[in-house]
């Protein structure tokens, strides 16, 4: 979906960034200039300078860069679309669109608008209902009084084949909508019937506060504990995080995030007075999910239970954590209890220390391996160093693993020379590891290298709307696809639109990987992109790269002279450049 420049622009001429920066973060003013401390890293003292006049910002600490749209992609987690939108709406601005867009968001509003309408009638039933006693009994038995079931709109779904779908329909709701948002289903015999029955409903928004689906916590009778929204063009459990749309704010300004493995653990943390709490929507922790967090604070602890299955939930982190720029934590919970226990039985002191003492996800992962073996024993010991070597090896900073080193040969009594042969033997292995697969098998290409790949399949199709204009080998930054499209645009440009190409000729009896690859790309199954999207998608690329080259050119200067001057001219530009490229797609 595209807006109007025009749009965009009366936009960015209505915000005011200082606003916009006073609500998440600390904001100083100095006579004409502006500095902030920096939402995106942590910091003690401003290194964000704000131009208010020109709606720009750069943080001489990370780097970051950019205007009013980029800023609430950045601290809210939006793509520009939606960032925009939620600019407009502040500043009182009506965005237009074409046709075809606002049939794709009149789609979009009304799955969400259905979605709304069944948390409205669960929790109304859930309030009101003669069915609902268990579930009031099981929200009263967590100490949720009628004002907690008003915050988190939590529900009940009636124990009937199709109350619901009953309801929406006769609020005007088509069918197709019902089962598109993961509210009915079709039964064997054909019949539309409810999802969600006889279960406490607790909805799940994404960041924009918009409902897209649910978990639903089972009270009597056979079935899943709990049961999930299916996948829908809204729901996509991967990418959701339950309490996110609440927590967002508080996490950057606190600077830290916790995940916990409930809905009741979060409402139980917000309850207690840390509304910096998330949980997974039916899913494993996943990297997408430390993605989302890492958006808006690189330190997120994980509050799961003291058992085998939350320790081994810890673990996972592990593996997307390490080696990375996230501060991966663990609480440490008392055995047996969850957050949700220990506010539900008075102890959120216990749960409040837990957080403040939470430890290193790796000193954690070492511990627990260490606990494993009989530390008295030769062998049990040489076996303990190994594991733990190879965890230790995986961490990015030289000086961490030898202060791990350090403390494994004080835990163990191995001699700390040979702990750190025992690293880097683990370090070496690890290289050799990940470089065998690119001997054995093609190298994983990046998300760019397959759009120049596309951009060639297009060249070749030669369709009568692809842009010839925009065309030129400068999209490329791998060498064989510059090769490749230097072989086969000047035969190309020679045909008139849409003309079909005689690859057969053109790639025949040329013997280069170039031809090679040209012949396998043309062969290759699939629909074609939207060349003018691709392109697109190159030029984003290719600013993002030369907007990091300028980062690392920058970083560690403090400016004053006339090359930095140019350069940070320049990063403004480009910010601003990719935005408007960012606009289109």
């Amino acid at each position: 979906m595209a807006y109007s420049d025009e749009d965009r622009e009366r936009v960015r001429e209505r915000t005011d960034l200082v606003e916009l920066a006073t609500e998440i973060t600390k904001v100083k003013r100095s006579g004409r200039s502006v500095m902030a401390v920096c939402p995106f890293h942590q910091e003690k003292t401003p290194s964000l300078s704000i131009d208010q006049a020109r709606g720009l910002y750069h943080c001489f600490g990370c780097g970051k860069s950019g205007d009013v749209f980029s800023w609430v992609q950045e601290s809210q987690s939006l793509d520009f679309r939606e960032a925009l939108e939620l600019l407009a709406r502040r500043a009182g601005v009506t965005l237009t669109e074409s046709p075809a867009d606002a049939k794709r968001r009149g789609r979009r509003e009304e799955l969400v608008r259905a979605t709304q309408a069944a948390v409205d009638f669960y929790r109304e039933r859930l309030k009101t209902g003669a069915d609902a006693g268990a579930a009031r009994s099981y929200v009263r038995g967590r100490g949720y009084g009628a004002d907690v079931v008003e915050r988190f709109d939590m529900g009940y779904s009636p124990d009937d084949w199709s109350e619901l779908t009953l309801h929406l329909k006769g609020k005007g709701f088509a069918e197709r909508t019902l089962i598109d948002a993961g509210l009915s289903s079709k039964s064997r015999v054909g019949r539309l019937i409810d999802r969600f029955r006889g279960r406490l409903m607790f909805p799940i928004f994404d960041l924009r506060g918009d409902p897209v689906g649910f978990g639903a916590r089972l009270l009597e009778g056979d079935g899943p504990k709990y049961l999930n929204t299916s996948e829908t063009a809204i729901y996509h459990k991967s990418t959701l995080l339950y309490g996110l749309n609440w927590a967002k704010g508080e996490i950057v300004r606190r600077g830290a995030s916790v995940v916990v493995e409930g809905y009741t653990d979060v409402i139980a943390l917000h309850l207690a007075g840390q509304p910096v709490a998330v949980a997974t929507c039916g899913t494993a922790l996943g990297e997408d999910h430390l993605d989302l967090l890492r958006r808006f604070s690189e330190r997120v602890l994980l509050a799961f239970d003291a058992d085998e299955a939350g320790a081994g939930a810890a673990l996972r982190g592990f593996d997307m954590a390490v080696p990375g720029d996230l501060d991966l934590r663990v609480v440490m919970l008392p055995e047996g209890r969850d957050p949700a226990d220990l506010v539900g039985e008075g102890d959120e002191q216990l749960l409040l220390d837990a957080m403040e003492h939470s430890q290193p996800l790796l000193q954690f992962s070492v511990d627990r391996e260490l606990a494993k073996h009989d530390l008295g024993e030769a062998e049990a010991r040489g076996r303990a160093i190994r594991a733990v070597a190879a965890m230790i090896a995986r961490h990015h900073d030289p000086l961490v693993r030898h202060e791990y080193s350090v403390a494994v040969s004080r835990r163990t009594g191995v001699d700390l020379r040979m702990v750190e042969e025992a690293v880097a033997g683990a370090s070496r292995a690890r290289r050799a590891e990940s470089e065998r697969p690119a001997r054995s098998k093609p190298r994983k290409l990046t998300g760019l290298e397959k759009a120049e790949q596309e951009l060639l399949r297009l060249v070749m199709a030669n369709g009568a709307a692809l842009p010839r204009d925009d065309i030129d080998v400068t999209l490329f930054t791998a060498g064989p696809h510059r090769d490749a499209f230097e072989l086969i645009w000047p035969e190309i440009i020679e045909l008139a639109p849409a003309a079909p190409p005689d690859l057969g000729r053109i790639l025949t009896g040329v013997d280069s990987d170039e031809a090679k690859l040209l012949a396998e790309l043309a062969l290759m199954d699939g629909p074609e992109s939207d060349a003018r999207d691709v392109i697109n998608r190159l030029k984003v690329g290719a600013v993002r790269s030369r907007i990091e080259q300028l980062q690392r050119e920058l970083e560690g200067r403090s400016g004053g002279d006339q090359e930095y001057s140019d350069k940070f001219e320049e990063l403004l530009a480009l910010q601003q450049e990719k935005q408007r490229l960012r606009s289109r797609e």
